[in-house]
């Protein structure tokens, strides 16, 4: 088996291992003890193929091995299987001791990190005090502000036929003249969208420009 695209990334090189030998290394759901000796078995299946290193290969191995859905599946009764799915004998008790023994603890330090998680996110954070600023004294002053004076707008009657849609006018409305948007001129109606989001009617007569 040759290939020059490298494997690179640890899910890419079990998924080749799912797809390779698929009654060894199972994808989804239970899975089975592998033989001992089964990574010197890999390598040499594997030597020829340059999509793998054995030290990618190595590690893809223990990530396998130490998930804990393999972890369970050693278990008292089980049998180890080579790469074409053989039985290659019974579980040992001490080996099925030590897998639960590194579930168990694997399980509580997953638990740990949880709660250690949660309980940040719930801590609230406390904001630094605010230092007090010095405010400094008014000067007193006798003289009156002078107030400035605003230039008048004077707005003139719009003509129908000069207006056009999406065009900025004021709308005769009360006292004062309401800007907005032409959204629609259809004959002598105009219809108009306020600032503040009405949209009315009126005729040319009431806009100003």
């Amino acid at each position: 088996m040759e290939s020059t695209e490298k494997l690179t990334d640890t899910n890419a090189i079990l998924a080749y291992l799912y797809e390779t030998f698929p009654l060894c290394f199972i994808a989804e759901g239970e899975t089975k003890p592998l033989k001992i000796g089964l990574f010197q078995d890999l390598a040499e299946r594997l030597a020829d193929d340059s999509k793998v290193s054995k030290t990618q290969l190595r590690i893809a191995l223990r990530r396998y091995t130490s998930s804990w859905r393999y972890l369970k599946s050693v278990k008292a009764g089980a049998h180890r299987i080579d790469l074409e799915g053989n039985s290659c004998g019974e579980l040992e008790q001490e080996h099925v001791d030590h897998a639960q023994a590194t579930l168990k603890e694997s399980q509580e330090k997953a638990k740990a990190k949880r709660i250690a998680k949660a309980g940040k996110s719930a801590a609230p954070t406390k904001k630094p005090a605010k230092k007090p600023v010095a405010r400094r004294p008014k000067a007193a002053t006798s003289a009156k502000p002078v107030k400035e004076k605003v230039a008048e707008v004077i707005l003139t009657p719009a003509v129908l036929a000069e207006l056009k849609k999406n065009q900025r006018v004021n709308v005769k409305l009360g006292k004062a003249p309401v800007a907005g948007v032409i959204l629609d001129i259809k004959k002598e109606d105009v219809q108009i969208q306020l600032d503040s989001g009405l949209t009315i009617k009126v005729k040319a007569e009431y806009i100003l420009l």
